[in-house]
């Protein structure tokens, strides 16, 4: 079954699928509102023939509408970052060579120049609302169906195309691993130009036949008030959500804290992603809400791969086990499958989930695969049975004195200081070392510890190749919209203050 058809959405059904401020939506509204986008898309054409369909549109009912009726129009899908530069957007509807944008009239604008220079047609999601007639193409599963820019934390942002099999084998692998249902309930603040918002919360759940509450950013007094009413059955977050949540609650009052906490308590599910959940973050959590969070990994190109489980024993600082039909092992520097447990690999998948190419990039999409298995360019070590990511090989893994460290493993040290509140570790050449260990430190509100005082306490739980030969204190660090720490931002700031 392609994406033109989820099972759920379907003309007669009236269950709520979308709740955007105070209107319902129900499945057989949205199924018709996604027919006649589109018909409005097709026009006098019978397939959409994989034309890039680009929209700027933020968490809505307009934004389901728009997608589904991209790929029930056999468009390719190439959603926006809505808090993006005109210099970020110019590269991704260039990159995507987007015929079309669909934005509402309020970004017009702002947008209009840009569709100018580039000679794309600016639309409003009310333009393409046309009455649903005729017959919408047929879609085999091998068609491209969406394009979704990475993060450019380590380069330039590439379009990473799926087909729709692929879309729908990263969906269905997650209905079974994590529960869905369609009783569950789930609030949606998360970014939509990333497989975090799109794929494990918007689409898993209108698959299911759940229900999705959309906010246009993460708003804590509203989310934690239907939280405290038990309105929510799953919640989907990254790492700097929950610090917020654990931050908001400190300055409640006693009891309508606990009636948030008793709310979280409820659900059947956290899960925490996109980024590492610190081992104290996890502790913290749990000790709040009773919670164990379900912390996963996967990538744009992959959608999710491991995953610790919904049954059984989630361990606090490892992302599980491979999801069921994904295969996933580590490889050595010398391409060769690592076999035993404790020794770092990178880690590569293959799969259904995996994606089809990077747009227009051929020389990427060959590089990036190496007898059929794609290269993730993460490194992870396996512990009885659990993976735990080491980092990125490019900005995560310091070669430091003839060791091979994890920036991650030494952030989760220095995140255990009661004085620090966020920390990001980074490798800087050196001659004596070849690279040393830097570490930016973020402190909690109110309290003070100087970088001497820091290393001191780091050689306690920290080998002495591992402890920090430079700390700088900042006021924040620099993140990204899935709210990673963007480390080739934090070398340019110890450059310029060295």
């Amino acid at each position: 079954m392609s994406l033109n058809r989820f099972p759920r959405l379907q003309a007669d059904d009236d269950r709520i699928a979308l709740i955007e401020g105070d209107r319902q939506i129900a499945y057989g509204t949205l199924n018709d509102e996604i027919n006649r986008l589109a018909h409005g898309l097709l026009g006098s054409k019978r397939d959409l023939e994989e034309e890039r369909v680009a929209f700027f549109l933020p968490a809505s009912t307009d934004y389901v509408a728009v997608m589904h009726g991209i790929w029930r129009a056999g468009g390719i899908a190439v959603p926006l970052n809505v808090a993006a530069t005109t210099a970020e957007l110019d590269h991704y509807l260039g990159c995507a060579q987007a015929t079309r944008l669909i934005a509402h009239a309020e970004h017009h604008a702002m947008l209009d120049p840009l569709c100018a220079d580039l000679g794309i047609q600016l639309l409003q999601p009310s333009d393409l609302r046309t009455s649903a007639t005729g017959t919408l193409p047929p879609i085999a599963d091998d068609r491209r169906a969406m394009m979704v820019f990475t993060s450019g934390t380590t380069n330039k942002p590439k379009g990473v195309v799926t087909t729709h099999g692929n879309i729908r084998a990263q969906i269905t692998v997650l209905l079974d691993a994590w529960g869905w249902s369609n009783r569950d309930r789930i609030p949606l603040f998360l970014p939509l130009h990333h497989v975090h918002g799109i794929i494990n919360v918007l689409n898993c759940a209108l698959w299911a036949g759940a229900t999705v509450h959309l906010f246009r950013g993460f708003d804590a007094p509203a989310i934690t008030a239907h939280v405290a009413a038990g309105d929510y059955s799953v919640f989907m977050a990254v790492p700097t959500i929950y610090v917020k949540l654990l931050d908001y609650l400190d300055g409640l009052e006693e009891e309508v804290g606990r009636a948030i906490c008793d709310g979280f308590a409820a659900m059947r599910l956290n899960v925490s992603g996109s980024a590492a959940c610190p081992v104290p973050l996890f502790e913290q959590w749990r000790a709040r809400t009773g919670q164990v969070l379900l912390e996963r990994y996967g990538m744009t190109e992959i959608g999710m791969a491991l995953s610790n489980p919904y049954h059984g024993e989630r361990r606090a600082g490892h992302v599980g086990q491979p999801l069921p039909g994904i295969q996933v092992r580590l490889f050595g520097e010398d391409h060769q499958p690592i076999g035993e447990q404790g020794t770092p690999g990178e880690i590569r998948v293959k799969g259904p989930n995996v994606f089809r190419e990077y747009w227009d990039n051929e020389r990427a999409t060959r590089e990036s695969f190496r007898d059929g298995w794609f290269c993730t360019g993460d490194m992870a070590v396996i512990e009885q049975g659990y993976f735990r990511i080491m980092g990125r090989t490019s900005i995560d893994i310091i070669k430091s004195g003839g060791y091979k460290l994890s920036a991650l493993e030494i952030e989760a040290v220095l995140l255990a200081h009661p004085a620090i509140a966020e920390a990001a570790v980074i490798g800087v050449e050196d001659e004596t070392w070849g690279e040393k260990v830097v570490a930016f430190i973020v402190l909690r509100q109110g309290r003070r510890a100087d970088p001497d005082e820091i290393m001191q306490w780091s050689a306690g739980p920290l080998s002495s190749y591992k402890i920090p030969r430079l700390i700088r204190i900042v006021d924040s660090l620099p993140r990204n919209a899935m709210g990673k720490v963007t480390k080739p931002d934090l070398k340019t700031l110890f450059i310029a203050g060295a």
